[in-house]
């Protein structure tokens, strides 16, 4: 199994986590604030993000990727299509989720990702999963049930569902990224656009939207996703899964939070304490493993 595992290239993949997950962490923001639906924000994120992808590939390809496009696309063929459709049918689910739930709901939801990584990451790759990276996932999904308390199904069983999906979707993903560290995160993501843009183009009506949302949907897709979620998959190129995915609570947390500063959802008192817990279980499965390890060295 071709996996990158230098326990010294952990902190690089940690902070590319922690970037990716911090910058789509926008998104429930930019899909709330355009009013669009959701069908028409997939689509023009998806042809905006394509756009992203292929400008980074001519400008930074040679060293952001280890081999050249058609190359990877030739080694790793079914990989990146399985990556690209569960790329894009986590994204889906994600805008679709937002439109139909609470922000809180979603997010909350989503940030059950470490668990699942971690089983997948377990079942398919063999890979360790340390017992304080366990501990660490017990209380960010702690954290995230004190955020989340009460709140699942509200206003709909429906969008709780989709974030579900959305989440089962980027787990499984996640392990394909780091089961393959060199196949292309640029063409696997540019899959993932080019199959969201064929899932709705016959449904979406994207000419017909406001400037307010061509600005948010811009923001969205020419930039925080398209950087957040390149960010995200190099990850797993320096860190296990497991703890890659210990970042996407990032998301639940400022996510929350740009939902009370712009969308003035505001969340319940019991939030601060959850994302507390949240970030606690973060610092002691990444940052808080690394100074053991150096204490013992």
């Amino acid at each position: 199994m071709d996996v990158v595992h230098t326990r010294d290239r952990r902190p690089l993949g940690w902070l590319l986590a922690g970037l990716g997950m911090l910058s789509v962490s926008t998104d429930s923001l930019w899909v709330r604030v355009s009013e669009a639906d959701a069908i028409d924000v997939a689509f023009l994120v998806a042809c905006a993000a394509l756009i992203s992808y292929w400008t980074l590939g001519r400008r930074l390809g040679g060293r952001i990727e280890r081999r050249s496009p058609l190359e990877s696309l030739r080694r790793h063929r079914t990989p990146l299509i399985a990556a690209g459709v569960l790329g894009a049918a986590s994204q889906l689910s994600f805008i679709s989720a937002i439109t139909q739930t609470r922000v809180a709901n979603v997010v909350a939801i989503v940030s059950a990702a470490p668990l699942l990584t971690a089983v997948f990451a377990r079942l398919a790759l063999k890979e360790r999963v340390a017992r304080r990276a366990w501990l660490a996932i017990f209380a960010t999904m702690c954290g995230i049930a004190m955020i989340v308390a009460s709140s699942v199904g509200e206003p709909t069983i429906r969008g709780d569902l989709l974030a579900l999906l959305a989440v089962s979707a980027f787990a499984v993903n996640m392990t394909i990224w780091r089961r393959h560290p060199d196949m292309s995160r640029l063409v696997g993501l540019s899959i993932s656009s080019v199959v969201t843009i064929a899932a709705t183009s016959l449904s979406a009506s994207p000419l017909g939207l406001d400037l307010r949302a061509y600005l948010a949907i811009g923001a969205m897709g020419l930039c925080f996703n398209p950087l957040g979620r390149l960010a995200h998959t190099h990850a797993t190129r320096h860190a296990p899964v497991s703890e890659v995915a210990l970042f996407t609570p990032v998301e639940t947390v400022a996510g929350t939070l740009w939902a009370v500063l712009f969308l003035n959802e505001a969340p319940r008192a019991v939030t601060a304490v959850g994302a507390a817990v949240v970030l606690a279980g973060v610092f002691y499965g990444t940052i808080g493993a690394a100074r053991s390890g150096q204490a013992r060295t």
